[in-house]
């Protein structure tokens, strides 16, 4: 070989050499490029990018239906079939009360706390006392405060043998969140005969709740105010109840009529009124200040009957806060609505809690449509309720076995 040839051989190597390392670097660089510029889709966006391009929302591409869709054959036989499922995934994450209640109840503990830490600042004895007991409480569903005076024994025994449980039968209903106490304030002389007469037949029963308030027929607004304002610190319920002891009360009934509010805020539920501004001195239910009324044959505001009637722990807050200023009329129904009439309040017009005693009531009953409390208007409750309210109880009660076998 001579060296000629020997030469072309050597650069025809050389060449081999520098073309495959340019190539190669060639492929390298075009492997970097596509490497950044492509990747896979995800089939999810690849439909989205489709729905984009025919101009149409892109959350329709992951199951959501557009409401201008809603009628099509198509979507409605996927709606029916992920309906159940759709159902049990949103009550999963439906809140146990409403925004807006939660909002008002939050509301009315902040309002609370600083009502309370004002009190303690202004060295009030009772606030720290207060601020304690709202601790570690126990929730309930409703207190039934059922309004009593010291001449009201026998009325009270009635309703202790008829819808009023009695012994462990109460600890028991306790237990299901629901509380039932009488409630009376003290004499005008304290410690006298009729404050230790109540004080030995609370300790038979155990069945009282006793106010810092002096007992009179003038007073009952001042009355109603005081329970509002203290049962909303001792339990902590749903609802708060009043009713007088001269009114039949089917408890279980009166919780299933509640509990259908339960998810409204500010609720205050009554057989709702609008009697005449009585003006005439020495009439009963005579209204002194009948000149804030307008003028003469005017009716009051809407309120409910004072028989019975209920309010949510929002607007018993809301009394306990501003008892101070509470203006009271000389009927406590009319002060009790006085009090919530310039609210945002649920006025709810029930007139299960205004049922006549028998034979309305147990017409009713019998239909099915037990009601909540019966009385008798004329006597602005049961007429000769003591000797009356076993025959109401036995013809117009729900039954023995409705209260405990009800799931609360």
């Amino acid at each position: 070989m001579t060296w000629k040839s020997r030469g072309e051989g050597a650069a025809k190597k050389a060449i081999s050499r520098n073309l495959i390392f340019f190539l190669c670097l060639g492929c390298f660089c075009a492997g970097l490029l596509f490497s950044n510029g492509i990747r896979e889709v995800p089939e999810s966006e690849k439909v989205g990018n489709a729905r984009m391009a025919e101009g149409r929302p892109f959350y329709d591409s992951v199951g959501c239906i557009p409401i201008e869709e809603i009628n099509s054959t198509s979507n409605q036989k996927f709606m029916e079939k992920n309906r159940d499922k759709r159902k049990d995934a949103l009550t999963s994450y439906l809140p146990k009360e409403s925004l807006e209640k939660k909002i008002s109840r939050l509301e009315m503990e902040l309002a609370a706390a600083r009502a309370a830490q004002d009190s303690i600042a202004s060295g009030s004895p009772q606030s720290e006392n207060l601020v304690l007991s709202k601790s570690n409480q126990k929730k309930y569903f409703m207190v039934i405060g059922i309004n009593t005076a010291f001449s009201s024994r026998k009325r009270r025994d009635s309703v202790r043998a008829t819808w009023m449980p009695q012994g462990e039968a109460r600890t028991k209903l306790e237990e299901k969140g629901i509380i039932v106490r009488f409630v009376i304030g003290h004499s005008s002389s304290a410690g006298g005969i009729l404050d230790r007469a109540i004080a030995a037949e609370d300790r038979v029963h155990g069945d009282f709740m006793r106010l810092e308030h002096v007992e009179g027929y003038l007073e009952l607004s001042a009355k109603t105010r005081s329970y509002f304002a203290s049962a909303v610190n001792i339990w902590d319920a749903e609802f708060y109840v009043k009713v007088d002891d001269d009114v039949h009360v089917n408890i279980a009934t009166l919780r299933a009529t509640l509990s259908r509010h339960l998810q409204k805020p500010r609720v205050y539920i009554g057989c709702m009124k609008s009697g005449p501004v009585l003006a005439q001195k020495g009439v009963r239910y005579h209204e002194p200040e009948y000149w804030k009324f307008g003028e003469a044959g005017n009716k009051y505001f809407r309120h409910a009957t004072g028989q019975l009637y209920a309010i949510s722990k929002d607007l018993a807050s809301y009394i306990s806060i501003n008892q101070n200023i509470l203006h009271k009329y000389a009927n406590e129904d009319v002060s009790l609505g006085s009090w919530l009439i310039g609210l945002d309040v649920n006025h709810i017009d029930e007139r299960k809690l205004c049922c006549g005693t028998p034979p309305d009531c147990e017409w009713k009953a019998q239909a099915g449509n037990v009601c909540a409390a019966s009385f008798d208007w004329t006597c602005s409750g049961i007429c000769k309720s003591a000797e009356r309210m076993a025959e109401v109880h036995q013809r117009c009660g729900e039954g023995e076995n409705a209260l405990w076998s009800s799931d609360f």
